[in-house]
Formats: C-alpha cells, sequence, structure tokens
C-alpha cells in the first residue's frame, strides 16, 4: 500500500508543478510527510524513506530529481 502512495505523490508532483513546490517546502521528512497525508496520501517517514531510499539529507533535492519516480 504504501509503495502505490509514495509513487501516486511521485507522479502527481511531476505533473503539478504547484503540488511540487508546495512539497518541495517541507523543512524535513516529518513535515514532508505530514502534508502529503493532510493531500490524502497514505504513507509514514520509514516507509517513504524505504520506497525511495532516501536519507535525511536527501530530502532537501528537488522532488523532481528523485531518481526511479
Amino acid at each position: 500500500m504504501a509503495h502505490t502512495e509514495v509513487k501516486r505523490l511521485f507522479q502527481a508532483a511531476q505533473s503539478n508543478p504547484t503540488l511540487r513546490e508546495r512539497l518541495n517546502t517541507a523543512p524535513n521528512p516529518e513535515m514532508f510527510v505530514k502534508m502529503a497525508q493532510d493531500l490524502g496520501y497514505d504513507f509514514t517517514v520509514e516507509e517513504w524513506q524505504a520506497m525511495t531510499r532516501f536519507s535525511v539529507e536527501e530530502l532537501e533535492s528537488e522532488i523532481s530529481e528523485i531518481p526511479g519516480i
């Protein structure tokens, strides 16, 4: 379930610049996931990191730079 939600979020962010910009303002993984949850995407920080294989520091990169999505 989480994999589907993460993929769905990133696909939406790729096609919606406003969403992408909004998510890119998240100062940390917890806020990123909270913002995603507020938008109807259901996953945890741990699930997001596992699905994207990203560390906390990599959150600072642009969403459009996430490989494999």
